[in-house]
């Protein structure tokens, strides 16, 4: 028998969850995130491989990017949930005086197809270090038919140059984290001496680091002894949750153009990228 009160859920009325509105991300809006603390005005709203974020900017000036996710932000003191404003169109940098660009600062053609892949290759590390290539430089190596893989370390450096067969015409260009002279990655690579391949590095113990502290939002990336997971360290040190795959999230969404990445990292991929298409570093 059903109750007059309460219809078919039992639950009452002021115990039930109240619907959260969505707010459009429009530009100027002024929110606080829930889990930051952060306040400030929506300068961009942009979609990401990792999904939808938002740029906000405080009283200061300073920027801080944060994924669009539901209850996320407070408006007025009251929870809500924003989303892409209707009508937004994908970001991309633009010049008043001319083409656009895209993040790679390359001058950007539209309306282009991607071509087939080539044989040449591009190897990276890790995943982390894969997407912030694609994300930075995608449209790029696209255009060029580049396909860049990861590797999940190097140490089988050698077999996996010897498997891939380099040659004319099917080049290798592989990225190394941390290689500095004396270092395991340096030794590795110096087995390397294949004419088609090309190994380079960045001085960084992990490709988080060659995104610039300040895009982040953090004074600088935090020493971690050794012996402690660096991952998991920079995650307590700056006050995060011990969540690296989170913690990466928050990072990649900082980063929108090559400007927020360290010179050291820009120019190893550069060099990569006309390695394997043109066979020049």
């Amino acid at each position: 028998m059903r109750s007059r009160q309460y219809g078919p859920d039992l639950t009452p009325p002021w115990k039930r969850p109240q619907p959260v509105p969505e707010v459009a991300a429009e530009r100027d809006l002024v929110v606080e995130e829930v889990s930051t603390g952060f306040c400030g005005a929506v300068v961009r709203c942009e979609k990401t491989a990792e999904g939808l974020t938002v740029t906000l900017e405080d009283r200061f000036g300073k920027h801080r990017v944060f994924p669009l996710t539901p209850r996320g932000f407070l408006l007025e003191g009251k929870v809500v949930t924003l989303v892409r404003p209707a009508g937004t169109a994908p970001a991309r940098q633009h010049n008043a005086a001319g083409p656009g660009r895209t993040a790679s600062g390359s001058i950007a053609v539209p309306g282009v197809r991607a071509r087939v892949a080539q044989e040449s290759r591009i190897y990276v590390e890790g995943r982390h270090d894969a997407e912030l290539v694609e994300r930075v430089w995608g449209d790029d190596l696209r255009i060029e038919g580049v396909v860049v893989e990861y590797l999940e370390g190097i140490d089988d450096l050698p077999a996996i140059v010897a498997e891939f067969a380099p040659g004319p015409g099917r080049r290798l260009g592989v990225l190394v984290d941390h290689l500095l002279p004396g270092t395991k990655e340096h030794r590795i690579a110096a087995r390397v001496t294949d004419e088609s391949v090309l190994v380079v590095g960045h001085p960084y113990i992990d490709i988080w680091q060659a995104v610039k502290p300040g895009s982040v939002g953090i004074p600088a990336w935090p020493a971690v002894p050794r012996g402690e997971v660096w991952k998991e360290g920079v995650c307590r040190r700056l006050g995060w949750p011990v969540d690296a795959p989170a913690a990466w999230k928050r990072i990649l969404a900082s980063v929108r153009s090559y400007k927020d990445l360290e010179p050291e990292l820009l120019g190893r991929v550069e060099e990569l990228i006309d390695f394997v298409t043109t066979g020049q570093p």
